[in-house]
Formats: structure tokens, sequence, C-alpha cells
């Protein structure tokens, strides 16, 4: 019999009335089934939301901590249970399922320890001014299928520790660890604080358009988020919107090609290239491209490409079968304009699962869709180029600003080509680091505000300043 989830709804675990089947991408076969939410079951969570936030805005913050510190150790405690459950929705080998799940209980250890100071404006003869800051209230969350329970941690604990209330909807397509993560924390937060509701494409619009909603939080693609503040601008709700990216890497021509090369695969190809800051354009100077696009090809020629569950596996399946259908709709558009294939190209229609083989192409052109669009798979283009100023230009010339990466054996002389880069993030000689204290965000269209550290924090406050005149009235 398929396993039924519930929603954690005001403190209580709530069975639906309609389901949703989540099927394990690896197979295409059904794993579980959630409630299929809308209009009613969202204002019953909203609603315990709004009623939770005036108490909860007043306890202190040591008291949320206490929360969190217990959430972390239930993660921690089941977390062999999440991890497996996470590579059946999701894809993802055991291990780095095992990563994203270690990483959830990091960020709630970690992140409770920012605070938020009140800061004296002025402090003179005439007056004392200070400002503290006020929780925005009931926040909305929306969360991707990519790493689920990660980015709803990243979403739960700095609003419910600047005291505002949730209710947070996960990815239809990955929505079960982080039912069953709600299901083991049920009781960790007063009833209310926290709601966590399932549903299709309907619930999202109804969560942003909602009118007891004062803020939005959104990770997802570019073309969502735009539909997201629309929806969030009809009643001015904040938002926090952390949007799609099409990071370059940057080698330099006195990169050690043998250090590179893993390193440059796994900045692509982590989670089968589904990742927000994957690298996913390659600019490669001329004087080592033949010898760094070698190496590349001949490590990802030696990849397991399968089931996460199974021992071995490096790079899962991409995780649903829209996403699938357009990986390989650039990969055929390549193959159509006659670009060249280093490794990969071809996949068999015939095996069950959403498995994309590793593919490398040789030095397409800039305008070719798979440099131009974010390709969001297990596909890399490796470019060319001749001159710094060139490659900057060209890493620029994108309406994304998420991150980007640059490779040398110099890494203080490539501070000066990072701070050229338009993106919120640069790295040298690493990739996808994230920090709890440094905020995450993209320029152009890959977002606004900040995830993470002080300024994500603050992402769920008003400002609030209290001015008193020195003379009595």
């Amino acid at each position: 019999m398929t396993t039924q989830y519930k929603n954690l709804i005001n403190g209580e675990l709530v069975a639906g009335d309609k389901w949703i089947d989540v099927v394990n991408p690896a197979n295409e076969q059904v794993i579980g089934q959630v409630p299929d939410c809308g209009q009613a079951e969202l204002d019953k969570a909203v609603a315990a939301a709004r009623a939770a936030f005036p108490k909860w805005k007043k306890t202190s913050m040591e008291e949320r901590r206490a929360c969190f510190a217990k959430m972390a150790d239930v993660i921690k405690a089941n977390s062999d249970e999440l991890m497996r459950l996470l590579t059946s929705e999701q894809g993802k080998p055991h291990m780095q399922a095992g990563s994203e799940i270690a990483g959830c209980v990091g960020m709630t250890r970690a992140l409770p320890m920012l605070n938020l100071e009140e800061k004296i404006s002025e402090d003179s003869e005439k007056r004392l001014s200070r400002t503290r800051r006020v929780p925005v209230g009931v926040v909305g969350g929306i969360v991707p299928w990519n790493f689920p329970v990660l980015m709803a941690v990243q979403k739960i604990v700095p609003a419910l520790l600047s005291g505002c209330t949730m209710v947070l909807k996960p990815s239809p397509f990955t929505p079960l660890a982080t039912l069953r993560m709600a299901e083991l924390i049920a009781g960790v937060f007063p009833a209310g604080v926290l709601n966590i509701i399932t549903g299709g494409d309907a619930l999202g619009p109804l969560l942003t358009s909602h009118p007891d909603i004062d803020k939005i939080t959104f990770t997802g693609s570019t073309a969502t988020g735009k539909r997201v503040m629309e929806s969030a601008s009809k009643d001015l709700k904040r938002i926090t919107l952390e949007l799609g990216g099409n990071d370059a890497a940057i080698v330099l021509p006195d990169a050690d090609v043998a250090k590179v090369a893993e390193k440059l695969f796994w900045a692509s190809f982590y989670n089968a290239g589904q990742v927000c800051i994957a690298a996913k354009r390659i600019y490669i100077h001329e004087d080592i491209y033949d010898e760094l696009s070698a190496a590349i090809a001949a490590y990802a020629s030696a990849v397991k490409v399968g089931d996460g569950a199974e021992q071995g596996t490096a790079i899962g399946p991409i995780q649903n079968k829209q996403q699938y259908k357009r990986v390989l709709e650039l990969i055929a558009d390549a193959k159509d304009k006659g670009y060249k294939f280093l490794v990969g190209g071809d996949h068999d229609p015939s095996i069950p699962g959403y498995f994309v083989p590793v593919t490398v192409l040789d030095n397409p052109p800039e305008d070719a869709r798979i440099v131009a669009e974010e390709q969001f798979g297990p596909v890399m283009p490796l470019m060319k180029f001749t001159t710094v100023d060139e490659v900057i230009s060209r890493a620029n010339a994108s309406d994304y600003g998420l991150a980007g990466s640059i490779w040398t054996s110099n890494p203080e002389a490539a501070v000066a080509v990072a701070e050229q880069l338009e993106t919120g993030t640069v790295w040298i000689n690493e990739s996808m680091h994230l920090a709890p204290n440094a905020p995450f965000g993209g320029h152009k269209q890959s977002g606004f505000g900040a995830e993470l550290g002080e300024e994500g924090l603050l992402e769920f406050t008003y400002p609030q300043v209290i001015t008193i005149a020195r003379e009595a009235a």
C-alpha cells in the first residue's frame, strides 16, 4: 500500500481529501502520496500562523534558539531515514542526500546564532534615537525540488528566528522528506508557528496572493519568480526571490589542469547539474583548452550514472519528467546545429527513469541554446577564450547574475577579475560553498534580496525607529 503523508497545520498532522502521487525519478514508480491542498486548507494554515504570531513575536531569542536546538537534534537522530527518503523522491545518490540532511542539521544549529541587534542612530543632548527590527508577520515560503529539505530549512530557521510565523509549500515533486521532517518536529514549536502544506500548481498562486500573508520567500526559476512578484505586488507583500543562474566558470591559463579537471566536473555535475549555482558555462583559456577539455572528458567517461540508491552511483536521474524533456531538447538542439560532443549526447529512451548521460560539448558558440540558457541538467559546454577582458565581457553578457567561479594558481591576482563579474557570489578555486553567516543572493534576473547571513535574517523584519526627545513635553 502506498504511504500517505500528512500536512502540518496548527501543530496537528492533517490528511487530505485529494492526493498527489510522488514518483521515484529513477524508476518512475509511485512511492508516496501527499495532500493536494486548495484554498480551504491554505486558509486554515494561514489562520493558524496569524493566530500564533502575536505570542511568538514576543518570545525571547533564547526561547526560539532552544526550539531550533531541539529541531536539529531530531533531524540528526532521523538523518538516515530522511536521507533514504530524499534519494527515493529526488534521485540524488545517497552520499549527496546525506550531505543535504547533514546541511540541514548544520544550518539549524548555525543560523540561530545570528542576532537582530538594536542600533543607536543618535545619542545627543536633544534626543536618543534607536533602530530595532520587528518581524514582518506571516511568511509564505515556496521551496524547489533540487534541494527540497535544505531549502526548506534555510527558509524556516531565519523566518521563525526573526519572530515571524510561516506557511511553507514544498514542491509537489519532492514533498516526502519535508513532510516526514514536519511530522518529526511537530511538537518542537508552538502550534501554528510552523505550518507545512502540499499541493499542485494551483496552490502556489493562492499562497502568493493570500491577503493575510505578509511576505513571500521563493526559490525557483526566474520565469516563475516573475509571476510570484506580480502576484505579491497586488497588496505590496515583501518578497525575497532566489532565482535561476547561468553561472560562468573562468579557467585562467596558469591553472593546474590535473587539479582543476575533477573540481570543474563536480562544479557542473553535482546533483546531476540541478543546482542554481552550478557552473553552467565553462570558459577555458586557449593555452590549456585542449589539455583540460581532454582531462574533463576522460573523468566524465568514468562516472557512473544510475539509481541514487545503488552503490557506486555518482550521478542520479533528472528529478522530473518535465525537466528531463527540456534537457534532452537542449541536447537535441546542439546535435541539430552540428556542435561537437566530447562525451555523451545520446540516451536510451527504453530505460525506465529520467536518466541523461553525462554530456560535454566542445566549444559551442556563445549564442547556442546550451550556452545561453540555464541547462539545469548534466550538460557542460566548454568554450575557449583568449584574453581576460574578453572572458569577463562574455561572462557578464547574461540576464542572470547569481554566481561564478575563477580557477587559477594565483588566487590573490584573481580577485581583480572576481570584482568585475556581475554576480552575487564569486568563488576562487572552489564552487558552491555557502556559509550560514554570509549572504547569498543574485544580481539582475537571478533575483533580489538575500538568504543566509545577517542580511538574510533582516529580510524577515521591518526597521522601526524610536526617537525620544531629551526635553520633556
